[in-house]
């Protein structure tokens, strides 16, 4: 397929998706439309909770499963500023019931508000309840998330390796934001949802006065004694180029890294047209990864 062309399947959706929707003029507008989601209770099997540091936590439990199992902690996306753990409640859902797996889907706190480090840290807070449930194998857990939670993904399994009290199965990263030196990257027509401007406005939010060296996850230098990683993007996504480098540091690291690139994919592809079948191979690629790296060992 020509570099120039999108999917088959996505064709249609491209003409319509915007490019770049994000921005600080459009950042309150968005989040107030985001926020709507349908009233009443949350789905079955669906907990909300609020942790003794304040996060808040989404808990989708496995049905039929009464040991200690496995676990995936999922982190949602939205440039760092937008989003909720609500969002991924489908997604969740379905790793639970595919894999038999408890999810928890973390509710960080957003940027600009909360700049870096509290929305990692809260993630490492959620990290560290997780692995604390009795339903939960703390020998057997996952970490993942997409775009931003990708990067804050990244940033966790750097955060848990250095602190050294939780060692994560693997690190699933779907088109995940891991430097913020590709926000001076051009623009291109094929990009759809994320562009250099929303990745500067985002990056230039969550960093506040960090250190960038410590803050950005493909900024370290030293990416050894990580978990093992899942890289899926596509090679219309504007992260397609980070991603790819930052594996090929992974593997130079000697840390396993299966890359999944779909051609003719862009940004969130798989969460705008779930029931593609672009977007089934891309969670099937995902699940083969977790259940592979979630398995029992004698």
């Amino acid at each position: 397929m020509p570099s120039t062309e999108f999917h088959p399947e996505l064709r249609r959706v491209a003409r319509f998706a915007p490019k770049s929707p994000l921005g600080p003029g459009t950042l309150r507008v968005i989040r107030k439309l985001s926020s709507v989601v349908p009233r009443g209770k949350d789905p079955e099997g669906v907990e909300a909770l609020i942790l003794g540091s304040g996060v808040g936590v989404r808990l989708h439990r496995p049905v039929g499963v009464e040991q200690p199992g496995p676990a995936l902690l999922w982190i949602h996306g939205g440039g760092y500023v937008i989003g909720t753990a609500k969002q991924d409640d489908r997604l969740c859902r379905r790793f639970a019931r595919e894999l038999g797996v408890t999810v928890a889907a973390v509710d960080y706190r957003l940027a600009p508000e909360h700049p870096y480090p509290a929305p990692l840290e809260d993630c490492y807070a959620a990290l560290t309840w997780l692995a604390k449930l009795p339903a939960v194998d703390p020998a057997r857990i996952a970490i993942g998330g997409a775009s931003a939670g990708g990067g804050l993904t990244a940033a966790l399994a750097l955060l848990a390796r250095d602190r050294g009290e939780i060692k994560p199965r693997l690190q699933l990263l779907a088109y995940p934001m891991l430097d913020d030196r590709s926000a001076s990257g051009p623009e291109s027509p094929h990009y759809r949802l994320w562009s250099p401007r929303s990745n500067r406005f985002g990056w230039a939010a969550y960093l506040g006065d960090a250190d960038p060296n410590i803050a950005v996850p493909a900024r370290h230098e030293d990416l050894s004694g990580l978990p093992p990683a899942w890289i899926g993007v596509g090679t219309h996504d504007m992260f397609h180029d980070e991603n790819l480098v930052y594996a090929e540091r992974l593997t130079a690291a000697g840390v396993p890294c299966q890359v999944e690139v779909v051609p003719g994919a862009f940004h969130g592809f798989d969460l705008v047209v779930p029931k593609a079948g672009v977007s089934r191979s891309f969670f099937a690629s995902e699940c083969a990864s977790l259940r592979s790296a979630l398995a029992a060992t004698s």
